[in-house]
């Protein structure tokens, strides 16, 4: 068995215990006579509990995670910059924007329209990206450029929370960029984990490609690498998996970049083969995230966008402070 099979399954082992103790547990505990209930009694108070509330909650939580995951592998092979992820290119960024207009709007009332806005304006990101990729080659001015698309979504959404004529809706915007899976239901799991299977399919063709693109834009080119098709896929795919991920369950960040840097110890040399560990990876950090999220003893629980930046920040600072020494040497 290969060091990356074996990877998968003990992420795999991982994530079926953190769905388990994510259903099993909360922000309430249960008695045994509860749980007994909640088994054998379908439609009573604990099996809804159960069953409607936390599990749908953590499954959300480990499909957004993947896709985080999974976009931040696809955009580190890709640019071949371990700091790379969903947010350094600005898809997070415009997709909370597409979301920020649906609500102020009033487009909330109709089911489904905000994460459509979301995808849309992740879509629109994209599809930027997919432009201006093909005009210029250099990864730093991709990035460069996302930087500035990113800057450029937050910027209008601060003007819609500047020019927002409802403070509820206000709220709503805030809520929604803090980041959150509380409350979801089977309804949004539906809608993220197709998106989340459609990524993985263009990161899977994309995945030849960044294993050549590893050794270098040149000599990747003089093996007959099409340059044009993987920047497509790898942009597709990152960009649907972050704008489901933002649609869902709003901004959330650093777990894109944390995830690819969890296994990559393990699997070094083929970013190709670092796509589905760092997917599953990120599913189970959000699980585990959401979980301690729901029981830490606070009077309003955490969003999980505030809980994965304070653990994830100095993470990104730690890999900053490695990456500039390896510079300096």
């Amino acid at each position: 068995m290969t060091p990356g099979s074996r990877l998968n399954l003990v992420l795999a082992g991982l994530i079926v215990l953190g769905l388990g103790l994510a259903t099993l547990f909360g922000e309430s505990l249960f008695g045994l006579v509860q749980y007994t209930e909640a088994f054998t009694r379908p439609g009573s108070g604990p099996s809804e509990v159960l069953w409607q509330v936390r599990a749908p909650r953590a499954v959300c939580a480990l499909a957004v995670g993947a896709a985080l995951g999974l976009s931040g592998a696809v955009m580190q092979g890709l640019l071949r910059n371990p700091l790379a992820d969903p947010g350094v290119l600005g898809v997070s960024a415009t997709a909370a924007l597409g979301a920020a207009l649906a609500i102020v709007l009033g487009a909330a009332a109709v089911p489904g329209m905000v994460e459509i806005a979301a995808l849309a304006g992740a879509g629109l990101a994209g599809g930027l990206l997919i432009l201006f990729s093909s005009r210029v080659r250099a990864p730093e001015a991709l990035i460069l450029f996302g930087v500035a698309l990113s800057s450029f979504a937050g910027a209008a959404t601060a003007l819609i929370f500047n020019l927002s004529p409802s403070p509820i809706a206000t709220a709503e915007v805030m809520s929604w960029l803090l980041g959150s899976v509380q409350n979801r239901s089977w309804i949004d799991v539906a809608w993220v984990v197709p998106a989340v299977i459609v990524s993985a399919l263009f990161a899977a063709l994309a995945s030849p490609g960044l294993k050549m693109l590893s050794l270098g834009e040149e000599t990747a080119a003089t093996s007959g690498l099409p340059m044009a098709r993987l920047r497509l896929f790898a942009l597709i795919a990152a960009a649907v998996a972050a704008g489901a991920a933002v649609a869902v369950a709003g901004v959330i960040g650093f777990v894109g970049l944390a995830a690819p840097h969890l296994v990559r110890a393990t699997l070094r040399g083929d970013p190709g083969r670092l796509l589905m560990p760092s997917a599953l990876a990120g599913g189970l950090m959000l699980v585990v995230a959401d979980l301690a999220a729901r029981m830490t003893p606070t009077d309003q629980e955490l969003k999980l966008g505030v809980f994965t930046a304070l653990v994830g920040a100095p993470l990104f600072a730690l890999i900053a402070w490695r990456a500039a020494r390896e510079w300096r040497l």
